[in-house]
């Protein structure tokens, strides 16, 4: 046979289309079976949570203001001070006592104390039981009727910006976990006492306001820190999870399973409870088994969950040592 420039072409092109052929099929086949992490099925715990954060106020804050202007002659508490209605908190002159007092005062002593005696001073006194959270007068400064000279607040509460997307899951008397920025590793127990019945919205964002009640109110704690909180929605312990990412499949859920030969073994299963990461199987794999876990599956575009995850997406995953 003479080869001639046109066969030398049509062989040339022939051999290039099996390479490329081969050369894909190979990539895929590799895509499919070697992009792979083994997942070993565990017993654990899931904890479904919503989080949040919100800024530490008082529940109530009560501003005290004098009933007539004058001067403040003492202050008998500092901030921080917790104190029990109707204790006596300062004392004032009103603004005829301070002139008659500073024209005795330039008579003497005995003069002074004469008026004294005569004319008392005014107490202020708590409204509430509660606690000092501002001092703004000190003694010998003058003021007015509209001036609050102490402001007190019943208790400290966090009210938190919970998504409108999460706030189906958060009730009254649910419990929950405080965190402050400032105090990190000193969680705090708490639970939700009113959840707002009117949304904000900023930038397009939907919140509802929830007050939070620490159990106990540390020292430590300061109206207008920063907090982040998390609602317990709930718990499922010593369960089968595995990681979401395992989970595939458009119909039932499946996974591949690791089989005797190192291949793979596709397996229907029946899912539970979720979180962020990790999932629930109620059947269809059994502890200690060994999931093949996609990293990256062709023609689908990377996520890092699955279809199949029924629980929020706030929660935490404990596994367990078994």
């Amino acid at each position: 046979m003479k080869w001639t420039g046109r066969n030398k072409l049509i062989v040339a092109v022939l051999l290039a289309g099996l390479t490329v052929f081969f050369l894909v099929k190979g990539l895929k086949k590799g895509a499919d079976v070697g992009l792979f992490r083994e997942v070993e099925v565990v017993k654990g715990d899931i904890e479904v949570t919503v989080l949040a954060t919100g800024v530490v106020q008082p529940e109530n804050r009560v501003d005290i203001k004098p009933p007539i202007s004058g001067r403040v002659e003492e202050i008998l508490v500092q901030e921080g001070a917790r104190v029990k209605k109707g204790q006596v908190l300062a004392r004032m002159s009103s603004t005829e006592r301070a002139a008659l007092l500073d024209a005795a005062r330039a008579k003497g002593d005995e003069e002074l104390k004469t008026w004294e005696e005569m004319y008392k001073t005014t107490p202020i006194l708590a409204p509430i039981n509660g606690t000092i959270i501002q001092r703004n007068l000190e003694a010998g400064q003058s003021f007015t009727s509209s001036d609050a000279v102490l402001v007190m607040s019943d208790r400290l509460i966090v009210k938190a910006s919970v998504d409108e997307t999460d706030i189906a899951n958060v009730k009254v008397n649910q419990l929950a976990t405080i965190v402050l920025d400032a105090y990190s590793d000193k969680p705090m127990e708490a639970k939700a006492i009113r959840i707002a019945y009117d949304a904000k919205t900023v930038n397009n964002v939907t919140t509802y306001e929830v007050e939070v009640l620490p159990e106990h109110v540390p020292p430590f704690m300061r109206s207008g820190m920063t907090a982040n909180v998390t609602f317990q929605i709930r718990s499922k312990k010593d369960i089968l999870i595995v990681p979401k990412t395992a989970i595939r499949g458009s119909g039932k859920p499946q996974v591949w399973v690791k089989g005797p030969d190192g291949e793979k073994v596709e397996r229907e299963v029946d899912l539970g409870e979720s979180d962020s990461k990790m999932i629930e199987v109620v059947s269809g794999v059994n502890e200690k088994e060994i999931l093949l876990v996609p990293e990256y599956r062709p023609g689908e575009r990377k996520t890092g969950g699955s279809p199949f995850a029924p629980g929020q997406g706030g929660g935490r995953a404990r596994r367990g040592g078994h």
